[in-house]
């Protein structure tokens, strides 16, 4: 949802690509710190100009990774867009050039966000409250 509302806002021509990796698992409120690819790029990105757009940037690891992956991959540049931060979740340090929200050490979901695959769809974003079914709040 971030992505598509950015994308209104952005009156210069531009390519969209995904790539979809993750470091969470069923059930699990934090980061494994094991950061898999479930799907790459389609498009080369070298000598282009790159802006990562992120829903959310907690430990820093899986952005250490992406940044890591793409240098090998030879962009002219790479910027990165985040929604949401934790900053003190940080355990690498990322150089964030576009921050919508610092936000606490909380669990949230919504907003593009999932709970277990679940509430992606919600217009908000959540906080994810200890011990429900869920743990929607």
């Amino acid at each position: 949802m971030f992505l598509t509302d950015l994308m209104r806002q952005i009156d210069i021509p531009h390519a969209i690509d995904f790539l979809a990796i993750s470091s969470y698992g069923d059930g699990i409120r934090e980061s494994s710190g094991r950061v898999r690819i479930d799907m790459d790029l389609r498009q080369d990105i070298a000598d282009k100009h790159v802006l990562i757009v992120e829903d959310i940037i907690d430990s820093g690891h899986t952005m250490q990774y992406i940044l890591s992956l793409f240098a090998t991959r030879k962009p002219a540049s790479v910027r990165i867009c985040t929604l949401l931060s934790k900053p003190s979740r940080r355990q690498v340090e990322i150089p964030l050039d576009y921050v919508g929200f610092e936000i606490p050490d909380k669990f949230v979901f919504g907003y593009g966000l999932d709970l277990d695959e679940v509430f992606r769809n919600l217009q908000f974003v959540g906080v994810c409250k200890p011990g429900s079914q869920y743990g929607a709040d």
